[in-house]
């Protein structure tokens, strides 16, 4: 998972950009590490562990929607 955001980036969200992705495709790919990093925690470990991983994915929700916005209208500039 950590290799997926090393290699795809969209231009200027990373000073270093392998592949370049629009703004929609990033922003996939971090729901998609939210999404396997909640699930794992709730397979691999006990409740009281894996209710602050999933409150730290929902808090990543929220404050990640400034990001998204960027993302979202810098993928409109650039086409």
């Amino acid at each position: 998972m950590i290799g997926l955001p090393t290699l795809f980036s969209t231009r200027g969200d990373k000073a270093n950009v392998i592949i370049a992705v629009p703004g929609w495709a990033t922003i996939l790919l971090v729901l998609l590490q939210l999404a396997a990093a909640v699930v794992s925690a709730w397979l691999a470990w006990p409740v009281w562990a894996a209710l602050p991983a999933t409150l730290l994915a929902i808090g990543t929700l929220v404050t990640e929607r400034r990001r998204w916005r960027w993302l979202v209208h810098a993928n409109k500039t650039a086409n």
